[in-house]
């Protein structure tokens, strides 16, 4: 088996920037399938070939018989599940690094060239990443090529092996001179490790399911907490709309009508406190 540490770290770093059912799907991978494939599988399936015995002593029966039941190990067809469905999750993780880099270098940039300090978009106080906008797009993206990736292993699976290893395998290939028998070892063992290796996908589909449907519906939170932002409420009523150019001409001489005649009536009312203030003076008595 390979060294799994390399992506044991690289998966660790993902939890941070994934929802919490992401968090439950990586311990799935990690214990119920890197694990049991780590410890059980590597070791039941370590002597799959030398001793899978034909009844015949042609040569070469024996080799075209085994590569004919097993067209590839179910420990190297799981290897490869575990490192197909774990590739979105990485190419994820890369573009979430990149997201961020560049949203630093804009903020170090506006600081000083502007002297302002702008909000990162995508980064939390606490140091979180906040998943919208293109991050969420990113991250649902990876999520369908995640479940697209799962059911193509699980049915690659079936199809390949079945559900279960039966004790003895029927062979008719050329250069086997007729029908031979042949006989797996430990097939109880190995169905029941099948088995296990089955739920696990199963239950690792499921959860990138649930976790589509929480995005799903978190999206269109965000879109219609988007659209509530930018209604806007007027404030003022909506100017008059005229008919005609006349009406407007109509209108302006009458605007103009009322203002002489504020300012004529302005104008008597002085003058009439003038006459009336004159005339108090020249019926005075001076002694």
């Amino acid at each position: 088996m390979g060294d799994w540490h390399l992506l044991g770290r690289l998966l660790d770093k993902v939890q941070s920037h994934s929802t919490v059912i992401g968090k439950v799907w990586l311990t799935v991978l990690f214990v119920f399938r890197i694990l049991i494939l780590n410890t059980a599988a590597d070791r039941v399936w370590g002597d799959e070939q030398s001793d899978f015995i034909c009844n015949t002593i042609q040569p070469g029966c024996e080799n075209v018989c085994y590569d004919q039941a097993f067209p590839i190990s179910h420990v190297r067809f799981w290897v490869l599940q575990i490192i197909a469905v774990a590739t979105p999750k990485l190419l994820y993780l890369g573009y979430v690094l990149h997201v961020l880099h560049d949203e630093k270098k804009e903020t170090m940039k506006r600081q000083s060239e502007f002297d302002e300090y702008k909000l990162p978009k995508y980064t939390k106080t606490n140091g979180k990443v906040s998943i919208h906008g293109q991050l969420l797009h990113s991250y649902v993206s990876h999520l369908i090529a995640q479940i697209l990736l799962e059911a193509l292993f699980i049915v690659g699976q079936y199809y390949l092996y079945g559900l279960k290893l039966e004790p003895q395998y029927v062979c008719i290939r050329f250069p086997c001179p007729h029908k031979v028998d042949c006989f797996l070892s430990r097939p109880t063992e190995k169905s029941v490790i099948i088995w296990c290796m089955l739920v696990a996908a199963l239950i690792s589909l499921a959860l990138c399911l649930i976790e589509l449907f929480y995005m799903f519906f978190k999206a269109v939170k965000e879109c219609v907490s988007r659209r509530q932002d930018y209604t806007v409420t007027p404030v003022t009523p909506p100017l008059k709309a005229y008919k005609s150019h006349d009406e407007i001409i109509q209108n302006c001489a009458n605007l103009d009508t009322e203002m002489q005649g504020k300012k004529t009536a302005s104008g008597g009312a002085v003058n009439e406190v003038a006459k009336n203030a004159e005339n108090n003076k020249i019926g005075q008595v001076f002694i």
